[in-house]
């Protein structure tokens, strides 16, 4: 694997992955206890687990993705990884006390969740998603936090035909308590929870150019949060 580095206008730094060339290996299983701490944390602050998607052929890491339904006070599927915090991800200097992290994804409640609703890859997108940037920084000796986006391939391409979106930023959930948002481990450890946002490719060149905070406002202004509106507003798309 090789990977190149290339700067924005604003400044930040552009990472660019070759295709990973290392070979299969075992996954790293996290200890029952260190699960059992992520879901009653989730439990404590979102709601009860009603279903997981376990992975039943693993590389690197184990990830599985928990479900937790729509409820009358979160009216949405919030759906959450175990499995990328097995592992520390290779944090750069500055970036102390971030190695270890989740992610989690909000659907709307009509949103086609079923076993067979799933074999459409319009449907299952968003669980591909929080797959495959789980095991990213394990694949790829690098590391996802606050902020980063990922174009979905190179040129950008909507993220399933339903949306004109094309690529993702993490982001803090904003429909949480503030406590949510890190897990001490209490081994010295700290887990961070990330929610996956979708962007549209307009958006992702703004933050490129002008960098995070000017994005960040525009999401304020419109009331952009980690729940996913397929059709929501471009925010850096004059009408």
């Amino acid at each position: 694997m090789s990977k190149s580095t290339e700067y924005s206008e604003s400044g930040n730094p552009i990472y660019r992955y070759s295709d990973r060339q290392n070979e299969w290996r075992p996954p790293e299983y996290g200890e029952e206890e260190w699960i059992k701490k992520i879901e009653d944390h989730v439990r404590q602050h979102i709601g009860e687990v009603d279903s997981v998607f376990h992975e039943i052929l693993s590389d690197v890491v184990h990830i599985d993705v928990h479900i937790i339904n729509p409820t009358p006070e979160r009216n949405y599927y919030t759906l959450f990884t175990t499995g990328m915090s097995f592992m520390p991800m290779n944090t750069p200097e500055g970036a102390e006390g971030y190695e270890y992290a989740e992610l989690m994804i909000c659907l709307p409640p009509d949103w086609r969740i079923s076993q067979e609703d799933l074999q459409n890859p319009d449907h299952y997108w968003p669980i591909r998603w929080l797959k495959m940037l789980a095991r990213f920084p394990h694949d790829y000796d690098t590391w996802l936090g606050w902020l980063h986006t990922m174009p979905n391939g190179d040129p950008a391409e909507p993220l399933s035909q339903q949306t004109g979106m094309s690529g993702i930023i993490l982001l803090p959930p904003l429909e949480v308590n503030e406590d949510f948002l890190s897990l001490d481990m209490e081994d010295g450890r700290t887990v961070h929870f990330y929610a996956i946002v979708p962007l549209y490719s307009e958006e992702m060149d703004f933050k490129l150019k002008h960098g995070s905070d000017p994005l960040l406002d525009k999401f304020e202004e419109y009331d952009i949060n980690e729940i996913i509106d397929l059709n929501r507003r471009n925010t850096c798309k004059a009408d």
